[in-house]
């Protein structure tokens, strides 16, 4: 796989590790994170294998694809354009709390250093601008029984004659 002209890295994959009674509608409380197995009994401890995978250091990745982003280079957050001097060959990410104008003065000078930043464009919502409505071309005509305003109720053509 090919990143923006740079070669992926494929790390390998491993099983979900999920504490034992993980998803059972009776026992919600227990939640996803890994916990290791203490109880005496505890088939997860006894490595019975229905129970699943837990983690032990065969699942581990190679030496040379340890703490690296998988176009091959090591991560570094970046809050500010001060942090990028001096780093070469790093992927830079850019803290999440980094406003717009800072995101931007951050990506042109890593652009200049040649480092590759991983979350460029961060997606503001911009503000709705309300359209004005738009005017009705005609008046709504008046029905036969209502009377101009001008007039008033009791005054009518028959009771003119």
């Amino acid at each position: 796989m090919i990143w923006r002209g740079v070669l992926m890295v494929k790390k390998r994959k491993h099983p979900k590790f999920l504490r034992p009674n993980f998803g059972r509608s009776s026992r919600k409380r227990v939640k996803r994170s890994w916990r290791s197995q203490r109880g005496i009994d505890n088939k997860k401890r006894l490595k019975i294998k229905y129970m699943g995978a837990s983690p032990s250091i065969g699942y581990g990745q190679p030496a040379q694809l340890r703490h690296k982003h998988p176009i091959g280079l090591p991560e570094v957050l970046v809050d500010s354009a001060s942090k990028l001097e001096g780093l070469k060959e790093v992927a830079v990410r850019i803290a999440g709390g980094v406003g717009r104008k800072k995101r931007e003065e951050i990506v042109k000078k890593a652009e200049a250093l040649g480092l590759a930043v991983l979350n460029k464009a961060k997606k503001y919502s911009a503000p709705e601008k309300k359209k004005p409505e738009e005017k009705k071309a005609e008046a709504p005509a008046l029905k036969q029984e209502e009377k101009p305003q001008g007039q008033k109720p009791d005054e009518t053509k028959e009771s003119k004659s």
